[in-house]
């Protein structure tokens, strides 16, 4: 099922349980554009949130992250989840839904050598992998197979058949970026199994804080608290995730935000030194310059 718009819970007469038991029949997409859009608990089916413009406020186990274009987010099937764009900023949104039958064969194909399904080509438990809820790079082939299932969506006005296979290609996607979450959890320096997996989740929540709120005022106290880490905890087990510190990583974020706003818009560079959470102009343009070789204002020229 497609869908242009998004629901309006407060609308008169607005059936949440019949609205939401479509996504226990259906794979659901929607494109929608919006300004002011909330749901304040939803069990959703297995999903990837993308924004093509904008941002999105996700609320999960007591935490909150922005999804932002170039980036998505995997929410598990049954996990509830609050969502929520802001009144008066405009917002393109792209979300999939996966059905849970459908979603557990095509993840029983993946995930099963071909001779054990040639076998039991018919065996499913309905079981799903649990993935990590974190933000993700949206990368060009997952972009483009969005991109794909768009047009396709709007051209073939609700065909299955041809949707059906992209949406197989995207589930593929999310194995792919699964099996390089599970690499960088066996960096965790921890013994057992059970405590990297754990550690692993709560590194993904600084690096999601890091990541939605880049323009605040964080430390590692801030960070560590919200992560449920300890800060030696915290900079030990990101490092050993990610390869760079919290505050390398943060400053990479603003760096890559500052040079998109330096393109994109007129900002002076003071504003955005501010918008972008560095403390003074002069910080910020030895940080760019160090990152980028250029500083802000030639980089702007350069890049126009």
């Amino acid at each position: 099922m497609y869908f242009t718009s998004l629901p309006d819970h407060t609308a008169p007469g607005f059936d949440e349980t019949a609205h939401f038991s479509q996504f226990k029949k259906h794979n659901i997409v929607f494109n929608a554009e919006s300004s002011n859009s909330y749901c304040d608990d939803h069990a959703g089916c297995l999903s990837i949130k993308t924004i093509l413009q904008g941002e999105e406020w996700y609320g999960i186990d007591h935490r909150r992250l922005a999804v932002r274009p170039g980036q998505y987010l995997v929410l598990n099937d049954d996990q509830h989840y609050s969502c929520r764009i802001h009144e008066g900023e405009k917002v393109k949104c792209l979300s999939v839904f996966f059905q849970k039958d459908f979603a557990a064969a095509v993840f029983h194909d993946l995930l099963y050598s071909t001779e054990q399904q040639l076998d039991q080509p018919h065996t499913n438990n309905g079981i799903l992998p649990e993935f990590f809820q974190t933000l993700n790079p949206l990368t060009s082939s997952l972009q483009s197979h969005l991109h794909q299932l768009v047009a396709t969506l709007e051209k073939q006005n609700n065909n299955e058949f041809p949707t059906d296979e992209l949406l197989i290609f995207l589930l593929g996607h999310l194995i792919t970026a699964h099996r390089t979450d599970l690499k960088k959890k066996a960096s965790i320096n921890a013994i057992k199994a059970s405590t990297r997996h754990e550690l692993y989740k709560r590194v993904c929540m600084a690096r999601d804080l890091l990541h939605s709120s880049y323009y605040e005022q964080l430390d590692l106290h801030k960070i560590g608290a919200c992560s449920h880490l300890s800060v030696p905890q915290l900079v030990k087990q990101f490092r050993a995730a990610f390869g760079c510190t919290p505050h390398q990583y943060l400053i990479r974020i603003r760096l890559e935000h500052a040079a998109s706003l330096l393109k994109q818009s007129s900002l002076p560079v003071q504003d955005i030194s501010m918008d972008t959470g560095f403390e003074s102009v002069s910080a910020f343009c030895r940080a760019f310059k160090s990152a980028y070789g250029l500083q802000p204002l030639l980089y702007r020229i350069t890049s126009s």
